[in-house]
């Protein structure tokens, strides 16, 4: 009796148990004797969120396509599955075959959120999976962990064997088949791990030895074992050429994100200063529209879809969107499939397009100032004025559209009240300029402003500067709450307590592992879920190892110091990383990559030059 038939005897008993099921239609099973390597590719949260994960299609459909290897998706049981599976003793297992996933070769993680480094300890220590990396020995599977988060590995060192940096449809393959190879050819877990350092983007932390100075700051970080002094993350060159699955597993249930997706482009132009992705994935990368509407329709027909979305970090900057949109608008409106565009500028949305891709259902629009005023959007090179933004709003209320979303950060580097206050009169002029130009006023206006708290990242040129601390947060919230009074403006926030420990994990070092720890065996999980997120348990946390918190994300980094994350090279120098937060100090903005090239360094990673 495998993992599965034990828990069916229970799944009657649980919140939604299709999440736990498989049997889905595109599901990969494969016949075990013609199997040399099982992989279980693991998403820490549920079911839901990870199978609206684009990334997931691609990566499952990718490891199935090596020979010899099975490729099955476990996902992180929401608690009252947990404590059924510990009542019964079940061990965590594959939705593919049923099976216990602590018998599988290799385990990864896809980690693009800091707060759920607890869930991948639940389901290592639901698996039956030492949690320490020390710990594991030649019986345990490779735990292999990839995604954003990666960019700085340090925090979840302790608990990973290897670290994929950068984009996984090549780094993926090239471990996977190293790891098939050597273990027919009899050679030691040790030896896989010492031979997998030879491949580029590949990082091992227990090759690395990190010293401290007296200050509690990083002294050297020195590679062992033959491991490189930097590792270099991985990018896919050609994006036609990229893999891209034929089928996937279409969800048994509800998910977040019921659609297809197709990816239109990698990389950002724009530049802005808060946004790791916008640095990490650099440099542009595109697909021609004929991929993209092939690509799309194949999804299509494949899953029934009835809704497209054409995604990237900027949709509109796409040069070939209208080429792809025509197509793809031919191919859709005779089937009443839908096609949204998100991550849309307010400089360079097209009314027109947004008119013809909305003839199905016309959704609300989605907008990003970030910031209240023009100096702040400065600041943070947003390149994006007030006039841009109340234009596109104009045109869309003279179109038609009523919803608006805004989105804002408050914590943003040298902010003022000055600049907050600027997101409400922002508000209130859309108000004025909706009952000015709207087509139908008979519907109503509704415009929703969110402010989330801004969290510096590793890799931009904000990584040197304290965050704001969670009471000053707080007291910005309070001071917008009482300066939005407009009834057709809607204000949502995000909670400062769980930006706080986002800012901790995201620029932490590998002490930060034993409290990561430490909160687990408390109980923490699912932290990024209100109803379990726990800031004062955190806290004791620190308390308990000895730790200050505020001197991770609350402090000032010094421009020489260095950083945990230094010896993790995305492509972008630390020199231009240095120019943009020494411009930002200024407020002086750069244009945008496809106006001028900054000299970031990131094109000599498909083979072009840069000046750095």
């Amino acid at each position: 009796m495998n993992e599965f038939e034990k828990a069916e005897r229970f799944l009657c008993e649980v919140q939604k148990p299709a999440r736990y099921t498989g049997g889905e239609y595109g599901e990969v099973k494969k016949d075990l004797s013609e199997v040399s390597v099982r992989y279980a590719y693991g998403f820490p949260d549920t079911y839901e969120i990870g199978m609206s994960n684009l990334g997931l299609r691609i990566l499952y459909g990718l490891t199935n396509s090596i020979e010899g290897v099975w490729c099955e998706r476990v996902f992180a049981p929401w608690p009252d599955m947990e404590e059924k599976m510990r009542e019964h003793g079940v061990r965590l297992y594959g939705l593919e075959s049923g099976d216990a996933i602590r018998n599988f070769d290799m385990v990864s993680f896809s980690l693009a959120y800091e707060l759920c480094y607890t869930n991948m300890l639940n389901m290592l220590d639901l698996a039956g999976i030492p949690l320490l990396a020390a710990e594991r020995g030649e019986g345990d599977p490779i735990i292999l962990a990839g995604g954003h988060c990666t960019f700085n590995p340090e925090p979840a060192a302790d608990f990973v064997d290897i670290f994929l940096i950068g984009e996984g449809e090549e780094l993926n393959r090239e471990v996977v088949e190293l790891y098939r190879d050597m273990k027919a050819a009899g050679r030691s877990r040790a030896e896989f791990l010492s031979e997998s350092v030879k491949i580029p983007g590949v990082y091992v932390p227990a090759f690395y030895d990190v010293s401290y100075g007296a200050d509690g700051c990083i002294s050297a970080v020195t590679p062992r074992c033959g491991a490189p002094a930097r590792v270099e993350k991985r990018i896919v060159r050609d994006m036609d050429k990229a893999y891209w699955p034929d089928t996937y597993p279409i969800p048994n249930t509800e998910v977040v994100h019921d659609r297809v997706m197709t990816e239109v482009f990698r990389g950002c132009t724009r530049g802005c200063r808060f946004c790791q992705a916008g640095h990490v994935t650099r440099p542009i990368r595109e697909k021609s529209p004929d991929t993209v509407v092939e690509q799309t329709i194949r999804h299509l027909e494949f899953s029934g879809g009835e809704e497209v979305s054409l995604t990237s970090l900027s949709t509109s900057d796409y040069r070939g969107l209208q080429e792809a949109c025509d197509k793809l608008i031919a191919y859709c409106e005779p089937r009443s499939i839908s096609i949204s565009l998100p991550s849309l500028r307010a400089d360079s949305v097209s009314m027109a397009l947004l008119e013809r891709v909305s003839k199905v259902r016309k959704s609300g629009l989605t907008f990003a100032p970030e910031a209240g005023s023009q100096r702040l959007r400065d600041v943070i090179n947003k390149n994006l004025t007030e006039e841009e933004i109340e234009g596109a709003c104009t045109n869309a209320f003279a179109s038609g559209w009523n919803s608006v979303k805004l989105y804002f950060m408050l914590g943003l580097p040298t902010e003022t009240e000055e600049d907050i206050e600027g997101i409400a009169e922002l508000a209130n002029r859309l108000v004025f300029l909706w009952r000015q130009n709207a087509q139908n006023k008979n519907r109503g206006l509704k415009i929703t402003v969110s402010t989330s708290s801004f969290v510096p990242k590793p890799g931009t040129p904000f990584q040197w500067f304290g965050q704001n601390t969670k009471e000053e947060l707080e007291a910005k919230i309070a001071f917008l709450r009482e300066k939005m009074t407009a009834k057709a403006v809607t204000y949502n926030w995000h909670e400062p307590e769980v930006s706080c420990l986002e800012g901790i994990f995201a620029r932490g070092d590998r002490r930060l592992g034993a409290v990561i720890l430490e909160a687990w065996k408390r109980g923490a999980k699912f932290d990024g879920w209100d109803d379990y997120f726990d800031y004062g348990r955190w806290m004791d946390c620190f308390a308990a190892c000895g730790m200050d918190p505020s001197w991770y994300n609350a402090r000032q980094r010094g421009m020489e110091e260095i950083l945990p994350w230094d010896h993790i090279e995305t492509g972008v120098s630390r020199r231009f990383l240095a120019r943009g937060w020494e411009a930002a100090l200024r407020g002086e903005t750069l244009p945008e990559c496809s106006a001028r090239c900054g000299g970031c360094g990131a094109d000599r990673l498909k083979g072009g030059k840069c000046d750095v």
